[in-house]
């Protein structure tokens, strides 16, 4: 099964007899609570996530999106409807960072049926989708998290692995170069990371980019082999993820990510257009 969904594919399969369970998961970094835009229009069927109450734990030392506690977000799950033995489709408003966040977690968390509505809303309006208002009550679900599913990074196994492999950084190519670093207390990258922007894996409408083009563009940045990746806090990094799998590379994710590394003042830091 693909990871992304596209819209098309999802009017079919919720007309269906056994329609996935929707998750809306809107969410601007900086910007007001996703629920106000969910309340006012959202795929019917869908249930809200909220980005930093359920999918992340509180800011801090492991960063600004660490992973949240197990069972509370198994407990997010259930009330969001989420069940071990039905596929689960995730939008957001358009940028995929977090849908693919929802993607990532419950794909770590052991979930074996994910996919991410490619384009998100938009692309659902685009086609003429219907939207519904309000907020339905949603049937509990049974999922119960089994994490470790997906590779995952901390900051001594991302460090590593820029040195034995292919750490990407996906983040703004000027944040990457340490030109400026609006969110954290250092600018610049982990020694040995390579530079990969997200935004260059979709094109203008936010729609991933074919499999064969993504392949192409991680070919052309060493990524074969062991790969991981990160970003500012463990959202942006979760949405690479997920183009590389749409190109058939596995990746682990550093969900701590430079807002974890910045942290600590005695970890290496390099700036400039090389890997350093």
């Amino acid at each position: 099964m693909k990871p992304i969904i596209t819209a098309v594919e999802l009017m079919n399969v919720v007309a269906g007899e056994r329609p996935p369970v929707l998750l809306d998961v809107r969410y601007q970094l900086g910007g007001p609570p996703g629920r106000p835009q969910y309340e006012a229009g959202h795929i019917p069927g869908a249930a809200y996530v909220d980005l930093d109450a359920e999918l992340a734990g509180p800011a801090g030392e492991r960063g600004r999106h660490p992973l949240p506690d197990v069972e509370a977000f198994g407990a997010a799950m259930r009330r969001a409807g989420v069940r071990s033995d039905r596929e689960v489709v995730t939008y957001d408003g358009g940028t995929g960072w977090a849908a693919a966040r929802t993607w990532w977690m419950l794909r770590w968390a052991g979930h074996s049926s994910v996919r991410v509505l490619d384009g998100g809303l938009a692309a659902w309006t685009a086609r003429g989708g219907a939207l519904a208002t309000g907020a339905p009550p949603v049937e509990e679900g049974d999922f119960a998290p089994a994490p470790g599913a997906l590779p995952l990074l901390d900051s001594d196994g991302a460090a590593a692995l820029a040195r034995r492999g292919v750490l990407l950084d996906a983040r703004a190519g000027e944040r990457y170069r340490g030109e400026i670093e609006p969110i954290d207390a250092v600018a610049g990258h982990i020694p040995g990371a390579v530079s990969a922007p997200t935004t260059e894996n979709v094109t203008e409408d936010g729609r991933f980019r074919p499999a064969e083009e993504l392949a192409a563009r991680f070919a052309g940045l060493g990524a074969s082999g062991e790969v991981g990746v990160y970003c500012g806090s463990g959202v942006s990094a979760a949405h690479e993820v997920l183009a590389l799998a749409v190109a058939g590379i596995p990746a682990a994710l550093y969900v701590g990510s430079w807002s974890e590394w910045s942290s600590d003042r005695s970890r290496p830091v390099a700036t400039g257009p090389q890997p350093g």
